[in-house]
């Protein structure tokens, strides 16, 4: 799994944590659906950080907590 996997996946996870769609996340984070659709289908390579903190802000957690996981922490040892 690379990183743009694990991001599209956190994103998910964290959409069924609090039940929103993807659709819904666009709404509230202030990010067009097709860019919300184009990080989930793989097509976005390097979403932005101000994106990701824009979905960040969304779910109401910090750039930390979003990538605080071990499927994040795997990524770091891999990159090593």
């Amino acid at each position: 799994m690379n990183t743009h996997q694990a991001v599209a996946r956190r994103i998910l996870q964290l959409c069924r944590e609090r039940q929103i769609t993807p659709n819904g996340l666009s709404n509230i984070a202030a990010v067009s659906q097709s860019t919300i659709k184009s990080i989930l289908n793989g097509e976005s390579q390097n979403p932005g950080i101000v994106t990701v903190k824009k979905i960040c802000d969304g779910f109401g957690v910090t750039l930390g907590e979003f990538f605080s996981t071990d499927e994040f922490n795997r990524l770091e040892q891999e990159i090593r």
